[in-house]
């Protein structure tokens, strides 16, 4: 299929790599206008040359609440409407065992990025959304970490957790005007953000995942990592005209990792409790 979004307009922040750039691509190709909202201003402004004259790059520092509102206001400008958010920036934040965290400066930066700027992309989408007959999507990565403990640092943890719900919390208030809110949970997909808190470049970041995208998983019962376009296939959906009355959810995008864990027989091909069964039998 081709041209599901035909005529709409999106912004994704955190759109110049990642999860964010291969939803960027895809949505491109769909038909739609983008605005890429990223801190990466050289290589977000090359993308956007290369990419064609239905993209933009906009500095965005989701942070910032008037950063956020610039972008969404620009979208107006340039191009009339807005039809899909996508509250994507993100990265791992402030870490650390409780004695030793860091609870100053770079944990309420950590907080601003991963909750605050979402909330901003939702406040700012939806006031000019609710202008529009046919409303729009706002679509929030959020994590599996944000589904159970210790599958991220704590407060990034606690801020997935918190954007699950805010999705849930503001589909109610917004759907009345036809707007949609639904969050991604995504596993391990290949992204920079399994670089820690290395400074590297762009080009950098951008090996780091192809080498990520190579690495064998054991861990799901998907044995790959994520990829940046598995991402975007359900940010697509959940933009597009398929997911009208689909509002409210959080989706996990992992590989099934959340199903469970994966039954992991002995050596002979018994379970456990088989084993110690066979045991105690043979010792009667």
């Amino acid at each position: 299929m081709t041209g599901r979004l035909e005529g709409q307009v999106a912004i994704i922040t955190g759109g110049a790599s990642g999860m964010g750039l291969a939803t960027v691509k895809l949505f491109l190709e769909e038909g739609a206008r983008v605005i890429i909202a990223d801190i990466q201003d050289e290589p977000g402004e090359r993308l956007a040359a290369e990419l064609g004259e239905c993209a933009r790059y906009q500095h965005v520092d989701v942070s910032k609440e008037a950063d956020v509102e610039a972008v969404v206001d620009r979208a107006m400008d340039e191009f009339g409407r807005l039809d899909c958010m996508f509250n994507n920036a993100g990265f791992g934040g402030v870490g650390g065992e409780l004695e030793t965290m860091d609870l100053t400066d770079r944990y309420r930066f950590t907080v601003d990025v991963l909750f605050t700027g979402v909330l901003s992309g939702i406040k700012h989408a939806s006031r000019v959304m609710k202008t529009q007959e046919s409303g729009g999507s706002i679509i929030n990565t959020a994590s599996v970490a944000g589904l159970r403990g210790g599958w991220g640092p704590h407060v990034y943890s606690a801020m997935k957790a918190a954007v699950i719900n805010l999705s849930k919390s503001t589909s109610l208030e917004l759907g009345p005007h036809r707007i949609r809110v639904n969050a991604i949970c995504p596993g391990f997909i290949a992204t920079a953000i399994f670089a820690g808190q290395a400074n590297i470049s762009w080009d950098q970041r951008m090996r780091f995942i192809e080498e990520l995208e190579q690495t064998q998983t054991v861990a799901t019962p998907i044995q790959r990592p994520g990829r940046g376009k598995d991402i975007a296939e359900l940010a697509l959906f959940l933009a597009g005209p398929d997911s009208t009355f689909i509002t409210g959810q959080a989706i996990a995008v992992d590989g099934g990792l959340t199903a469970g864990n994966i039954r992991n027989p002995g050596p002979e091909g018994w379970s456990r409790f088989q084993e110690i069964l066979n045991r105690v039998q043979s010792a009667t």
